[in-house]
């Protein structure tokens, strides 16, 4: 079947207001689509409420087998760590492209750490079933992730990101996977760029497979923003262009929510322990603004305001305004629950909530970002 991927009613059947992206180029490529591809609006559901009862935990990841797509990424090798320091599985398979990051990571192993590598690609369904045919668990952090690169590269950033999603809800429905978690970014909240806008459809493809799944496997995501000191991010790029004694800032203005990524693999294994399928779990994170973090992070170099890019935000949400009314608020995390559930052990939030990164009550201190700034730096 033939499937224009820069169609805009592809994106609009899909919630996204496709306003600002460029639907200039038209090439048509063949992909296969699963009998399980939803041919509706993915925001669809009955007038049954359920309440639900999170947060306990009602899933246990000692003696399982996890597989985490992108394994070898920042976020995947945080995963693995806390996986072995923290928990027992029963084998963690890192499943990812890049043969030289694998082999890399695989020397830094512990002994006997049961962890095992395959090489392959989300954009690969047969290798995704392959892969997953033990798998107890499977965590999606493999994504283009770059906004100007998927900017740029448009088709290439659907082929990963919406049809890698797909392929990795379909090889996990054919097999005997248990609990399935996207790991997406403030980006797709209220989505101004084309990396966001394909992040969100990615979360509403996860969302609407717990439509077929039967109540056997579930659906979950993690909504986060920037890792601090990940590959891409600008940490390692502050630390880079020190040497040289001058830093570039797009804007004096700019903010954004930052995680460290130990922090972020915490909340991703106990949003997993929790789920119910369905939700969107935000953690609870602080922000700051990119000039502090410049002078922080070498405050004896000059800084140079280079402008931001067409499709950069001055400030990220994290939750959006139509997402607020579904969005209950936890000790450590937000839950954002499809619209036939409640919680019936916290409270709503208020209409005039907000979740935005230059908001001055989720600023870091200036001593907790010099310390994971000190924490990242080294790692």
């Amino acid at each position: 079947m033939k499937i224009n991927v820069l169609n805009p009613v592809l994106y609009q059947s899909y919630g996204i207001n496709n306003s600002s992206a460029d639907f200039s180029l038209k090439k048509n490529y063949e992909t296969p689509v699963s009998p399980n591809f939803p041919r509706t609006n993915i925001i669809s559901f009955t007038s049954n409420i359920k309440n639900i009862g999170l947060p306990a935990k009602n899933y246990n990841l000692n003696g399982k087998s996890i597989l985490i797509t992108g394994g070898t990424g920042s976020l995947g090798t945080a995963l693995v760590k806390e996986l072995i320091e923290n928990y027992s599985p029963k084998e963690i398979l890192v499943y990812s492209r890049d043969e030289y990051k694998q082999f890399h990571m695989k020397r830094k192993m512990p002994k006997n750490a049961p962890v095992k590598f395959v090489i392959g690609d989300i954009r690969d369904e047969n290798a995704l079933r392959a892969a997953m045919k033990k798998a107890d668990v499977v965590i999606h952090t493999a994504a283009m992730k770059h906004v100007a690169i998927c900017d740029e590269n448009k088709e290439e950033a659907v082929k990963s990101n919406f049809f890698g999603t797909l392929n990795v809800i379909n090889a996990a429905e054919e097999s005997n996977v248990q609990r399935i978690i996207l790991i997406s970014t403030d980006k797709a909240a209220n989505a101004g760029n084309f990396y966001g806008q394909t992040k969100r459809m990615a979360e509403n493809l996860f969302k609407n497979a717990n439509k077929f799944s039967n109540g056997d496997r579930l659906f979950s995501v993690i909504r986060m923003g920037n890792i601090l000191g990940s590959r891409g991010s600008v940490l390692p790029l502050f630390n880079e262009q020190k040497k040289n004694g001058e830093l570039t800032v797009t804007d004096k203005a700019m903010t954004r929510f930052f995680i460290t990524p130990k922090q972020a693999a915490k909340q991703v294994l106990s949003s997993i322990e929790i789920m119910r399928g369905g939700e969107i779990f935000i953690p609870k994170l602080k922000s700051t603004n990119i000039m502090t973090l410049a002078k922080e992070t070498a405050p004896d170099c000059s800084i140079k305001i280079i402008g931001a890019g067409s499709s950069e935000k001055i400030h990220e949400d994290l939750i959006s305004d139509g997402e607020r009314k579904h969005t209950y608020e936890l000790s450590d995390r937000y839950v954002i629950l499809p619209q036939t559930k409640t919680l019936d052990s916290a409270k709503p939030l208020p209409d005039d909530f907000s979740y935005t990164s230059s908001d001055k009550k989720t600023q870091f201190s200036l001593d907790e970002l010099r310390s994971i700034i000190k924490e990242c730096s080294e790692n």
